[in-house]
């Protein structure tokens, strides 16, 4: 398995995770809706897809052994508006529809797909010192439907004798962009902003730690359907914000309390989100093998702000 075929490449974890792989020698062929003017990296292609179109490249197709299915419009990037919510869903389930039709019309090699999926799955704890594990079903809500059939989507691809794993992945930290540097942002004017009680459950997970897990279940034929990509120890919102401040202001800050009417303002029916509490185990991937580097929160910042 040393070609791997990459959707949503060119995002947050595709970019790290693209370099994780290069570096241990693997082909990347990132599908892209427009291909870069430059590119000097060696073992790196990119080739053109359409999904509203409903076109790719079949030649990208037939020279991957394994596709890493990372697709889908960003959950935060606008406001939830009836249109916005319908893009979010059809990125996911069109995007995962036109890999399984491309792949049961056509001769290929792909012995894997490992698909992205998110924690939305779960919705909001529902009981105190409860984990929610894989077995749980799908949340009625928003997230949790489209969860429910982004998943589906790509579970097609196993009835062509295509090994299917997806992770359904937690807030990930990285210093180049997403969750971490929003909740950075007010530290720069020694502001440590505490989001509503600050009692909400964040299930988190280091991009390290992330694009591991892809490249585990990649090389573990063992590995099938759902796991939940979050480190071992989720923390309150409040223990986190403080974790960054003191690693990246020693003493130097104050922590503030941002109003829950506040947040519902500024992001409308996105606030369920950042306010939602949500305790996810990362049991059943521990017990298929893999090992955290940054298993606490404070591992995780210290490592984040050495970059």
């Amino acid at each position: 398995m040393r070609t791997i075929l990459i959707t949503g490449g060119t995002g947050l974890v595709g970019k790290a995770l693209s370099t994780m792989l290069l570096a241990k020698n693997y082909h990347v062929i990132i599908l892209t809706r427009t291909l870069p003017t430059n590119n000097d990296k060696e073992n790196l292609q990119f080739a053109l897809w359409n999904v509203k179109k409903s076109t790719i490249d079949l030649d990208a197709i037939q020279k991957a052994d394994a596709i890493i299915h990372l697709a889908g419009a960003g959950v935060m990037d606008k406001k939830w508006n009836d249109a916005y919510k319908k893009e979010i869903e059809e990125s996911r389930t069109k995007s995962s529809y036109l890999l399984v039709d491309t792949l049961k019309n056509n001769t290929h090699k792909v012995k894997v797909i490992v698909s992205s999926s998110a924690i939305g799955w779960y919705g909001g704890d529902k009981m105190i010192n409860h984990f929610f594990t894989e077995e749980e079903k799908a949340d009625k809500e928003f997230l949790g439907m489209v969860c429910e059939k982004w998943e589906q989507s790509i579970e097609a691809a196993s009835t062509l004798g295509i090994r299917v794993c997806k992770l359904r992945t937690g807030i990930v930290l990285s210093k180049a962009g997403g969750a971490y540097i929003e909740f950075r942002k007010s530290l720069a004017f020694g502001i440590a902003s505490i989001l509503g009680n600050g009692k909400q459950m964040v299930s988190w997970i280091h991009i390290e730690d992330l694009c591991r897990q892809y490249i585990f279940a990649l090389e573990n034929e063992n590995m099938n359907g759902s796991y939940n990509a979050v480190a071992p120890t989720p923390v309150s919102n409040k223990e986190l914000t403080i974790t960054i401040a003191k690693v990246v202001r020693d003493k130097f800050y104050i922590p503030i309390y941002v109003p829950t009417f506040i947040l519902k303002l500024m992001l409308g029916s996105r606030s369920i989100e950042i306010l939602k509490s949500a305790t996810v185990s990362s049991q059943k991937i521990k017990d298929a093998g893999f090992t955290f580097l940054y298993p606490s929160a404070v591992a995780a910042v210290q490592e984040l702000e050495k970059r």
